[in-house]
């Protein structure tokens, strides 16, 4: 569906030197001013500066609906292990102070690169459908803080209201195939800062001190109790310690302790039991170790479980049959990551489809299927090794926006 060799030619070099060049979440400054270049090149209204980074670019073609369709921007702290010949290398410094290597181990450069793709195509073909359609381009998809920040500085005001809200994420399945799922698409997430207050002093004489150290590995090793004794069987929950920081030196017991704490779910009673559960071991294991001062509990980001629209699902479930054939098209259910994205749609009051869309090479993946072992050979989303197939990956994800833009527009004649 792109036009020709030379516009696949394009983007192939922009996708290599966005993933050359990762940013994390809210310092995409480099990412977006190529996206306003692209996109103010085409001649379309680009506003720019939303929620700090994001960028938006409202095509408007005539009377129609207003279809949204959005792509996330931020890279992640990882070391990048591909070997790629465009292999990022470079160096960040975090929110709170850390320098880290940065990486699209997400493949947030894919979702960039695809969008301006479509959008390419979208402008070029003007005749072929009436309405509006707004390139979003998000920052800080990874913090679970970016759609509200766009959101949050009027994105609704500067931009045409959206009818429905459309996007895409890639995944570890073969390119050229994409997952769509009515109703719970992703799961909900809660990030969670725990702190530990115990007593500092030398490593000899542990009983003049109180051990934050042992107090959070004990909390670490007690949450992993929540999901398998406290929450039903068959529903989705994860309790995951991400982050585990004390001390200085081997001889040295801290005064603190830090934890951070992620938790996935998707039915709300099963979220607030799971969120009390592990606040409750915190302030358990804190007694418990004879903590005099209480440990703090803060609820740093949360996002929504991603919601797909049932109906606007299926109609668009039905065109991407038409257009990629029926086993191109699939149904993974309900994961356990999750996505921001549902933010745009939920404060816009209108319907959101959102879906997979693979970028494995299709024979590796057979190949590892067929040996059962798909989820260890394939590399996922956040390792180091994730590196999606640039072709079809590339021309299947322009694809597949155009082709759902144009599901939700009217023809020409209205």
């Amino acid at each position: 569906m792109v036009a020709n060799t030379d516009d696949l030619t394009s983007l192939t070099r922009l996708y290599k030197d966005l993933h050359a060049h990762p940013e994390l979440a809210f310092e995409e400054h480099r990412t977006a001013a190529i996206v306003a270049e692209r996109m103010t090149a085409l001649g379309l209204q680009v506003i720019e500066g939303i929620g700090g980074t994001g960028v938006a670019a409202v095509l408007a073609n005539g009377p129609g609906p207003t279809v949204w369709l959005r792509a996330d921007m931020d890279g992640l702290p990882v070391h990048e292990l591909t070997g790629l010949d465009y292999a990022s290398t470079a160096i960040a410094t975090t929110a709170d102070g850390l320098e880290t290597p940065v990486m699209h181990a997400c493949g947030h450069d894919m979702h960039v690169t695809w969008l301006i793709g479509a959008m390419e195509h979208l402008a070029a073909h003007r005749d072929e459908f009436s309405g509006t359609i707004v390139a979003v381009f998000q920052p800080a998809e990874e913090v679970i803080a970016g759609a509200a920040a766009m959101v949050d500085d009027g994105l609704l005001t500067k931009v045409p209201h959206p009818d429905i809200v459309l996007g895409q994420h890639i995944g570890p399945l073969p390119a050229g195939v994409v997952s769509l799922t009515s109703g719970a698409m992703m799961a909900a997430s809660d990030d969670i800062s725990v702190v530990m207050h115990g007593r500092g002093g030398h490593g000899s004489t542990p009983q003049r001190t109180i051990d934050p150290v042992l107090a959070a590995a004990s909390t670490v090793v007690r949450l992993q109790s929540v999901v398998s004794r406290e929450v039903t069987p068959g529903e989705l929950a994860v309790v995951t310690v991400g982050k585990l920081q004390a001390g200085t030196k081997s001889n040295i017991i801290p005064a603190d302790a830090s934890l951070g704490v992620n938790v996935r779910s998707v039915d709300a009673s099963t979220r607030e039991r799971v969120l009390a559960a592990v606040e409750r071991i915190v302030r358990a294991e804190a007694a418990a170790s004879g903590m005099t001062t209480e440990p703090d509990v803060t609820l740093l980001a949360s996002a929504p479980a991603t919601m797909n629209d049932p109906d606007a699902t299926e109609r668009l479930r039905s065109r991407f049959v038409d257009a990629f054939g029926d086993r191109a098209v699939i149904d993974y259910g309900t994961v356990s990551g999750s996505e921001d994205v549902s933010v745009l749609s939920s404060s816009a009051g209108v319907p959101l489809v959102y879906w997979f869309t693979g970028g494995a090479d299709p024979v590796a993946f057979a190949a590892a299927s067929a040996a059962g072992r798909a989820e260890s050979d394939i590399p996922s989303n956040h390792s180091p090794y994730f590196a999606p197939v640039i072709e079809p990956t590339l021309q299947h994800g322009i694809d597949a926006l155009v082709v759902a833009a144009r599901t939700f527009l009217e023809s020409p004649a209205g």
